[in-house]
């Protein structure tokens, strides 16, 4: 995002050949066999200890800092997106009404990782359901626009919404005994080094019963075909260089790492397709060649 590699494009035969070392041979589950496509490693020791943030990532989306809450700008998609991300969650929810919040009024407490301008966090605080956002994000850049755009509401107080400077691997201790009641990964696995460890200590903060809730890109021909060729190289609609095809996770890898791992249940699959002029829309099975949001609930 088939046939042998002889007739695979000069793109994808790269793709092929140059492996980031957070990736393992493929597992026999996994799609694009052709291809060769690499899955979700174990995480290691080594990976657990040390940072999951890619400097070049950083560098990449400081420079969009200016534009991210520019509804026509850079993050265009994004905002479009955001709709999507609210029902998803509330899908989930609805699937376990018997699981009770964590705050004794009932509203719930998000962890929102890779925050970005924080176009969701913003938007999740304003929930009458939302006790408290916490939103962290190691994009200096970034973050001090989500900052200055959150200061024009007052309704959005520090006990509501608070950023933090952070990488899920630093974020301070005091965090980590609020038990969140979700916890959300969008657009940001397919954007770290070292993923399995990554999603692992995310799911350290769900509470049980909690949800982990994230969206990402399958590893395909077509994800490839649209999200690197059309929306970056041909169209523009996504600022070149947002994607790296060979970093995109399938879902029956995030489904075997998770499988393999106990502790967890209740897997939800929402795949998505962007249409020009239309926006996001659920399309059954596209999960299988793009983009898709995927959650789990935390045992109780």
């Amino acid at each position: 995002m088939r046939s042998s590699l002889r007739h695979t494009p000069t793109l994808l035969r790269h793709a092929r050949a140059v492996r980031p070392s957070c990736w393992a041979p493929m597992a026999s589950a996994v799609q694009s066999p052709s291809l060769g496509a690499p899955a979700l490693a174990p995480a290691s020791a080594r990976a657990s200890s040390s940072s999951s943030v890619n400097p070049s990532e950083i560098s990449h989306f400081n420079a969009l800092a200016a534009t991210w809450w520019d509804p026509h700008g850079s993050s265009r998609i994004l905002h479009l997106m955001n709709p999507l991300r609210h029902d998803f969650i509330s899908t989930c929810r609805a699937s376990s009404p018997t699981v009770t919040s964590s705050t004794p009024t009932g509203q719930l407490r998000y962890l929102d990782v890779g925050c970005g301008g924080g176009i969701f966090a913003e938007s999740a605080a304003r929930l009458p359901s939302t006790a408290s956002v916490t939103a962290i994000d190691p994009s200096p850049g970034v973050l001090a626009v989500a900052r200055s755009h959150a200061a024009r509401d007052p309704g959005l107080t520090a006990e509501k919404l608070e950023y933090i400077s952070a990488t899920i691997e630093t974020l301070p201790p005091r965090e980590r005994s609020k038990d969140f009641d979700v916890v959300t990964l969008f657009e940001v696995i397919e954007h770290v080094d070292h993923p399995a460890a990554f999603i692992d200590r995310c799911g350290e903060f769900v509470k049980p019963g909690g949800w982990l809730v994230m969206s990402t890109i399958a590893r395909t021909w077509t994800s490839w075909f649209t999200t690197n060729l059309m929306a970056e190289d041909i169209l523009g609609v996504v600022p070149k260089g947002t994607h790296d095809w060979r970093k995109y996770i399938n879902e029956d890898e995030l489904r075997a790492h998770f499988r393999g791992k106990g502790g967890w249940s209740s897997p939800r699959v929402l795949g998505v397709v962007y249409i020009p002029g239309l926006g996001w829309k659920e399309v059954k099975g596209s999960e299988k060649i793009g983009n898709y949001f995927f959650a789990l609930q935390r045992d109780a």
